[in-house]
This record gives C-alpha cells, sequence and structure tokens, in this order.
C-alpha cells in the first residue's frame, strides 16, 4: 500500500487544482485551494512565470494521476505497462485499470470520503468481494463482482459520514449501488466519459514512452 507523508494539501497546490485527496475539506472554504492558490514554499506567491516545456507538461499531469489515485511510483510503471499491454487506447486503458481498484470503487460508491479512507478500509478488512474477505486495495474488480461491507462493519462511523455526506448523490455508471445494505456491484467496465478527471492521460503515456 502506497501512503502519501506530509500534508497533502501541498500536493494540490503545486499540481495548481483540487486533487480531492482529503473527502469532504476540499469542497469546504478549509481547503488549501481556497485560501492559498499559488504553489507552496517560499517563492511560491510572487514566482516569475516561464515557459512550461513538453517534458514538464508530461511531469505534472503524471504526477497528478498518480497522487489522486495514492499509488507509488513503481506501481503506476506496473499499470502504465499493462495498458501498454492491452488492445485500445492506452492511456483509456489506464484510467480503467486505476478506476477498477478496490479502493477506488467503495470510494466512488461513496462509502469512504476519499481513497485514502477507502483504502485504509479495505486494509482493515471492513469488506468482502464475492463473500470473500479482501484486504488489498490494488485489487482489481471484474465485471458481475459484488462488494460488500462485512456485517459489522456496516455501520461504522467512516461508512456513515461518508453516506451522509454524499446523500443524493449519482454513483458512477458502471457501479450499481445499494447504499442501504453497503452493497456495490460491477456491472460493467469503466468507460472513459465515466471517469471525470482533469487529467491528459495521453500526456501521461507520452511521459513513460520517451
Amino acid at each position: 500500500m502506497s501512503q502519501q507523508r506530509g500534508p497533502v494539501c501541498r500536493l494540490c497546490r503545486r499540481a495548481g487544482q483540487k486533487l480531492f485527496l482529503k473527502g469532504q475539506r476540499c469542497y469546504s472554504p478549509k481547503c488549501a485551494m481556497e485560501r492559498k492558490s499559488y504553489p507552496p514554499g517560499y517563492r511560491g506567491r510572487g514566482s516569475r512565470r516561464y515557459r512550461v516545456s513538453d517534458y514538464s507538461k508530461q511531469l505534472r499531469e503524471k504526477q497528478k494521476l498518480r497522487r489522486i489515485y495514492g499509488v507509488s511510483e513503481e506501481q503506476f510503471r506496473r499499470y502504465v505497462r499493462e495498458a501498454e499491454r492491452m488492445s485500445g487506447i492506452s492511456g483509456d486503458n489506464l484510467l480503467q485499470l486505476l478506476e477498477r481498484r478496490l479502493d477506488n470503487v467503495i470510494y466512488r460508491a461513496g462509502l469512504a470520503n476519499s481513497r485514502a479512507q477507502a483504502r485504509q478500509m479495505v486494509s482493515h478488512r471492513h469488506f468482502v468481494v464475492d463473500a470473500q474477505v479482501v484486504n488489498i486495495p490494488s485489487y482489481l474488480v471484474r465485471v458481475g463482482q459484488r462488494i460488500e461491507a462485512r456485517d459489522g462493519s456496516k455501520d461504522i462511523q467512516p461508512i456513515e459520514e461518508a453516506l451522509a455526506a454524499t446523500a443524493g448523490a449519482e454513483s458512477s455508471g458502471w457501479l450499481q449501488v445499494n447504499q442501504k445494505d453497503r452493497v456495490v456491484e460491477v456491472v460493467s467496465l469503466p468507460e472513459p466519459e465515466e471517469i471525470h478527471l482533469d487529467v491528459d492521460e495521453q500526456l501521461v503515456m507520452e511521459f513513460y514512452s520517451r
């Protein structure tokens, strides 16, 4: 499991956009991007604007995507290699692989406030996949699988708070969610138009093809 140590709000400020790494805080006035939209560091506020190279653009997009899903560089490289081996557009394949991670599915279903929180709950064995306990956040779900909170975990505080915060919101179209029973079914693989991220995935693939 990849862990981000240190203040994650600095990562959003460095990227120049919200990466939604801290759940509901990112939607509140407490969000660092609302208060300090400039890059972190001594020179952040008054830094001069320089021409951004193609390499810098590719690196920035790669870092954004890696941090959104909370994966290490080594993990991310494996996803890129797998995406290149799959048929179709490699950038779309990469997003699909990342979306299929179990921690992301739980977050998309509204059972966690952030991917980091979902990752922790999976590691603590709060969820089962097809009636089998899975404690690997990077587990890739498949069409037809059923993810459910364990009997003793259905009413834990993080799930209750996440459901309250996302009440009335629509879940991803490739997931069928029964929030009352804490059940998620994978009805299809995620399509590019269902993955709403402000990231240019083709720049990411270009970064690794250099």
